[in-house]
């Protein structure tokens, strides 16, 4: 059984390090601070995510399977799409909740 100091090892996707470069690249049009803020803010959210990860709300939605991921809001409109597999926390996707999340079938 898990106990409370067990720390788990954070794996970011490609696909996910690729999203979050151009959530970064975007807003850094406008506003290079901004920019780097977003990453330090996805920073601290994932490596937040060491320890229970399980404390982060369901994911469902009618693109993914159901109780698979969970997600974790961060700088106020993104969202880190992680699963839990063991000890080990899987960030598979960084979207804009302003997004329509249908392309997540493709």
């Amino acid at each position: 059984m898990e106990q409370p100091n067990d720390k788990y090892k954070i794996i970011i996707s490609g696909k996910a390090k690729q999203m979050l470069t151009e959530h970064a690249a975007f807003m850094a049009r406008v506003s290079v601070n901004a920019a780097n803020k977003l990453i330090i803010s996805f920073k601290e959210a994932s490596s937040s995510l060491e320890s229970m990860p399980q404390r982060c709300p369901w994911f469902n939605t009618e693109y993914l399977p159901q109780y698979k991921y969970r997600s974790m809001l961060f700088d106020k409109r993104y969202l880190i799409i992680f699963q839990i597999q063991d000890n080990i926390v899987y960030i598979d996707y960084v979207i804009d909740c302003r997004q329509d999340y249908s392309w997540l079938i493709s």
